[in-house]
């Protein structure tokens, strides 16, 4: 049969399967996250009862050295002066130290597998740390890719005139698939990647600095090597907030949109950010919290990095029923009726304030900046 004879019910019947394949392996991906939390906050609860018995063995430890001391010291009186004590004094002194050495001896090894213990919980808890945040940033891809193949491919399905040009269009997806992993490495490459050669090579340059021109240029090469650590340091930061700031488990929205807008306003090449919070500060579940934080995110990323603009404004309302926010940039702007190809920004956002059942509006023109308002009911 022909490219231009296939029937396009085959076609709906296989992308049906793809769809229900990658729904599946982002809910066994999901799954994975969830049982990595789990187990470390297990692990955590751990890791607290052992720093408390390796506190308690410590103080324990030092009672039995001060003890220890007080029955050498007797031993060895009794020994000097051998004459002096009856045998059952001089066994019972000699018992006592030997006890007491002992305890101490296990003492010392019982802390020693404590601190061990200790060490390794700390390094799991840092791997699992970094499974999370993998497995988090996977789903978020997944689902970006999970919402185009549900809207826009079954739509343009009956559309479609033969199977070559379906082809075509599963290729644009390959092909945005790619261009994504390609914009990531580039981050990558160019950022920290990039630093850190740099680090390595003004390092070799300070030591010759200093061998042919003394102290002070030296100095002087060290004050510019600092200042580009710092800079590597901080791009590291912005990576690990764009995968997911642990301030959000432990501080809330507020707080970490404030840390975070402070971060992208540091090395947005000049644009002003500025956040308000209106009403009482408080703490949401965490499906509001991660849910808004990315909106919020991608909203104020976009205004960035494409559109251009000179100033953005965050401002969030929590109230008893529901979560306010509004987004405003001074960019470029563009027409929210035409569909950009190879964009996925807005239908991920669009996506995920559809999981919280909010709502969310989108109001920008070419040349005249762009507002997205932001609605979400809180529901108990």
């Amino acid at each position: 049969m022909s490219a231009n004879g296939i029937d396009t019910q085959v076609l709906d019947s296989i992308l049906g399967k793809m769809i229900e394949t990658v729904d599946q392996s982002k809910s066994e991906i999901f799954e994975i996250g969830e049982q990595t939390r789990n187990e470390y906050e297990q692990l955590v609860s751990e890791l607290g009862l052992i720093r408390e018995k390796i506190a308690s063995v410590i103080y324990t430890g030092d009672d039995l050295e001060r003890r220890s001391r007080f029955a050498r010291k007797r031993l060895a009186e009794v020994s000097h002066h051998f004459k002096d004590f009856s045998e059952e004094q001089v066994r019972q002194a000699y018992e006592t130290a030997h006890d007491l050495q002992m305890k101490l001896s296990v003492n010392r090894q019982e802390e020693k597998q404590l601190r061990e213990r200790r060490d390794d919980l700390e390094r799991r808890l840092q791997n699992m740390v970094e499974t999370i945040e993998r497995a988090e940033n996977l789903v978020t891809q997944i689902t970006v890719v999970l919402s185009y193949l549900n809207s826009d491919l079954r739509k343009v399905g009956a559309a479609l005139e033969d199977a070559a040009q379906k082809q075509q269009f599963g290729m644009q997806i390959i092909e945005a698939q790619e261009e994504e992993r390609k914009r990531l490495s580039r981050e990558i490459h160019d950022g920290p990647a990039q630093m850190m050669a740099n680090v390595l090579m003004r390092s070799d340059l300070i030591e010759r600095v200093f061998r042919d021109k003394g102290t002070e240029e030296a100095i002087n090469e060290i004050k510019s090597y600092k200042k580009m650590v710092r800079s590597a340091l901080s791009e590291v930061r912005r990576i690990i907030y764009d995968l997911r700031p642990m301030a959000l488990d432990d501080l809330g929205l507020v707080p970490t949109l404030r840390k975070y807008l402070s971060t992208i306003e540091e090395y947005s090449n000049g644009t002003k950010l500025s956040f308000k919070q209106i009403g009482e500060e408080s703490r949401l579940d965490t499906k509001y919290e991660v849910s808004l934080f990315r909106l919020i995110q991608e909203a104020v990323q976009n205004a960035v990095k494409h559109a251009q603009a000179n100033e953005v404004t965050v401002k969030v309302e929590i109230r008893p029923d529901c979560i306010n926010a509004i987004i405003k940039d001074d960019g470029k702007g563009f027409d929210p009726s035409e569909k950009k190809q190879g964009s996925y920004g807005m239908m991920g956002m669009k996506e995920r304030i559809e999981l919280i059942s909010g709502t969310m509006h989108v109001h920008s023109k070419p040349g005249q900046g762009t507002t997205i308002s932001i609605n979400v009911p809180i529901t108990s």
